[in-house]
């Protein structure tokens, strides 16, 4: 069984906010980046959560991302946004970029903004959340590192490419897709290297587009660019329906990279050591502008009910709806969260160049 570290959430916010304004960041963007960080991990998506810090101060310390997220407008009308990164942290990009399309959708019924020169921005149901919060509809996409072989190829072209929308309800939780177009995203291939695990031969190729089992070896392959990768959503072949999770992919591409005149496919990541060039596509829409909204609220639990509500199979005792699962973890997760022990030690070892140092929380895993 791998070893594992129970962390107080309050003690782990302030300790990235700290890391992350002493690499230069405001106060503001590193409490926007801590909180994406940490609601990852608390909605037991580790692979996107406070794993992902020594990635961010590695970068700001290589020049590769700005600490400073400042954004510049460069096409705008009452229901759309163009806006350039200037390469500066995701999560403060997508922030700001989502609350201007939240601002818009109150007045304009919909607002959608396409993002440019950015970086990785965290998970993208943090900002569809935001939208959801404000009971309007959220969607959030964006592109990523090629590390997903197109359908019958061999070589990673498009990204994981996450889609996420979500639907505000009355009474249940609202409905939440947060999804990769590939069959994992990376930081799954990250956190079975970590545990030293084999991965199951469906999720990802090797240099030749053979089916592959050890996650440290892909890995590998995709950071020095040798072949292979990981498969798009349905898998390696047009028989298990591969050609559309690559569909799904490249129109993310599309509404992120080719709308902003963008970086897309190869061009995302594509020059070591220089900026990521990663882009965003974020939009709001305003339920009014279908019906009165508390009617819309009420039919998303009545959907909701009927897919629970339905015949579950032979031994099964639950049929869950999306965001489900991710909801209940953040009510577990509520005051602590669990972190493997490599995470906590490469915490701590970042820590050190701050003069920090993070404590583990005594209590039940």
């Amino acid at each position: 069984m791998e070893s594992r570290v129970l962390v107080n959430n309050a003690e782990l916010e302030n300790f990235v906010v700290r890391v992350l304004t002493q690499s230069g960041l405001s106060v503001e963007d590193a409490e926007i980046t801590a909180d994406v960080l940490i609601s990852a991990d608390r909605r037991n998506i580790e692979s996107h959560g406070v794993a992902r810090l020594k990635r961010y101060v590695d970068g700001i310390r290589s020049g590769t991302i700005k600490p400073e997220s400042r954004l510049t407008i460069l096409r705008e009308t009452p229901v759309s946004l163009v806006i350039d990164g200037n390469g500066g942290m995701g999560q403060p990009i997508a922030y700001k970029a989502m609350q201007r399309c939240i601002e818009k959708a109150r007045e304009n019924f919909i607002c959608f903004a396409s993002v440019r020169n950015s970086n990785h921005y965290g998970i993208a149901g943090y900002y569809t959340l935001m939208a959801l919060e404000e009971n309007l509809i959220g969607i959030s996409l964006t592109n990523s590192a090629p590390l997903v072989v197109p359908t019958f190829g061999k070589d990673a072209v498009v990204g994981t490419n996450p889609i996420s929308i979500g639907f505000p309800a009355k009474n249940e939780r609202p409905f939440l897709l947060d999804m990769a177009t590939s069959t994992v995203p990376r930081g799954k291939l990250e956190v079975y290297s970590r545990k030293g695990e084999t991965i199951p031969d469906s999720w990802a190729c090797d240099e030749k587009g053979r089916p592959a089992t050890e996650a440290g070896k892909v890995l590998d392959n995709l950071i020095n660019r040798r072949g292979g990768g990981l498969f798009p959503l349905g898998g390696g072949t047009e028989l298990s329906s591969g050609y559309k999770g690559y569909g799904l992919s490249a129109v993310v591409d599309i509404l992120s990279g080719v709308l902003s005149s963008g970086a897309v496919g190869l061009d995302v990541y594509g020059k070591k050591g220089q900026p990521a060039e990663v882009c965003h596509f974020l939009g709001a829409i305003n339920p009014a502008a279908f019906g009165e909204p508390e009617k819309l609220r009420e039919n998303i639990d009545y959907y909701v009910n009927m897919l629970k509500n339905s015949t579950k199979a032979e031994g099964q005792e639950r049929i869950y709806v999306a965001g489900e699962k991710e909801y209940e973890a953040m009510e577990k997760n509520k005051t602590t969260v669990s972190l493997q022990d490599k995470v906590f030690n490469t915490l701590n070892d970042i820590g050190k160049n701050y003069g920090l140092k993070l404590n583990e929380h005594k209590g039940e895993l």
